[in-house]
């Protein structure tokens, strides 16, 4: 057992006890961080929801929503080792209440530029204030995950990372779904500056919620070791842990090839001829489905075969990326996306528990920050490929070529990473 984890049972035996999913809930100090999370969650989703109405509202210009992203992506990739490291040396709930904080400012400015009234088209001031209120979000994004799961490590036994981590991935989806249509609700009902306010509540809530969470943190250390050798020590961590660094690149290259979402306006005027009202339904599919194989993981979570599990999960991920792109009906499109979700739901869950019980506690800062990377790279990278095949082969082909890709890492990574296909959570706690 992890020596250092917050007894939520005093008095309870050492060795692994089943428990159940609301046994877990019960315990003030997991709960308070799902509580964190999700608030977190949906005021960063209001604003990127809201953010994209603002900015082509202003320029009228499509090439101003691509700058969104590669904004806030290029702070996001240059903190994230230095967010590690402050996790792993620092105290953890102030950095996590810093940083919301820093939504909560973020989410102030850019409300204090929805209040004034501008002319249609062109970059100006207020634009510029926007696209900085973005840069420091990338900023703040860095930090959000590692203080998670670095406290996610302390309030649990290791014996319970499996369901806790199923139990994270409903929150998380749950946030994913909520975050956006709570955000263009609120920009049609109230307008930009009330969808901007709400989420600087939910970000100073979130604030609160982790500087009061019941957990004790690690002592300081007496000696730090310079920044960048500690960037290091993470970086060869995961780089010669065959186990993380599999589960990492499989999730990696998944979504990299996979990421027929961003697609899905083409699919539905081009393929399945329906208009605007469908896109929201193909949007919540893949989310829908995580929610849902997310609640049935947090009731059992899986312990034996887990690395061929995670393999096969990817590979039915990918399975479902060609049987959408093949459909050309509208209800077997949103299935195969729920499926989709569902075998993601499956490898999030699993590559999360494996995370957490492979890598040492004084290490979760980094070890998070570097997964971060690999996440974050995925999905914009992702992105950037569907729309290259796209172009490049045609909309169908493209997307078909990315399942096959998929379905070729999974090989690829079964034959490198013998040790995960061969992984057994009980191995690890």
């Amino acid at each position: 057992m992890n020596e250092n984890a917050v007894r939520a049972e005093p008095g309870a035996a050492s060795g692994p006890t089943p428990i159940s999913a609301s046994h877990l809930l019960r315990n003030p100090g997991f709960a308070g961080l799902l509580v964190y999370r999700l608030l977190a969650m949906l005021s960063y989703q209001i604003v990127a929801v809201t953010v994209g109405w603002h900015v082509y509202e202003i320029t009228r210009d499509p090439f101003a929503l691509g700058l969104i992203g590669l904004t806030e992506v290029i702070p996001y990739f240059c903190f994230a080792l230095f967010a590690g490291y402050a996790v792993d040396h620092l105290p953890r709930r102030k950095l996590g209440m810093f940083a919301c904080l820093g939504l909560l400012l973020t989410t102030l400015m850019l409300a204090g530029v929805a209040g004034v009234v501008l002319p249609a088209g062109g970059f100006g001031f207020s634009t510029l204030t926007i696209y900085t209120a973005i840069a420091i979000n990338g900023v703040v994004r860095a930090f959000l995950s590692p203080v998670y799961m670095s406290l996610f490590a302390r309030v649990l036994k290791r014996e319970h990372f499996a369901r806790g981590s199923g139990i994270s991935s409903v929150v998380m989806q749950t946030g994913l779904v909520l975050g956006p249509a709570l955000g263009g609700a609120l920009v049609a009902w109230g307008g930009k500056t009330s969808a901007y306010l709400v989420a600087a509540g939910f970000a100073l809530a979130a604030a609160i919620a982790i500087i009061t969470l019941r957990v004790t943190e690690p002592p300081p250390q007496a000696e730090r070791a310079p920044v960048f050798k500690s960037i290091g020590e993470g970086l060869r961590f995961v780089f010669n842990n065959q186990v993380v660094l599999g589960a990492q690149a499989l999730d990696m290259f998944s979504v990299l090839f996979g990421g027929a979402v961003a697609l899905l306006p083409a699919f539905i005027h081009d393929v399945l001829h329906y208009g605007p009202e469908a896109l929201g339904v193909l949007r919540a599919a893949p989310a829908a489905g995580a929610v849902l194989i997310g609640l049935w993981l947090a009731r059992h979570p899986p312990q034996k075969n887990t690395g061929r599990l995670l393999l096969y999960a990817v590979a039915g991920f990918g399975l479902c990326i060609i049987g959408f792109a093949l459909s050309r009906s509208f209800w077997l499109s949103a299935a195969m996306l729920m499926l989709s979700g569902m075998c993601d739901g499956v490898s999030v869950v699993l590559r999360s528990t494996i995370l957490q019980l492979s890598t040492p506690d004084e290490m979760r800062g980094r070890v998070s920050s570097i997964n971060g990377i690999f996440i974050g790279s995925s999905n914009e990278l992702g992105a950037f490929e569907s729309g290259l095949a796209a172009k490049l082969m045609g909309l169908v082909p493209s997307v078909i070529f990315g399942g096959c890709m998929t379905l070729a890492v999974v090989g690829a990574t079964a034959k490198l990473a013998p040790k995960l296909r061969r992984l057994d959570l009980r191995e690890l706690q």
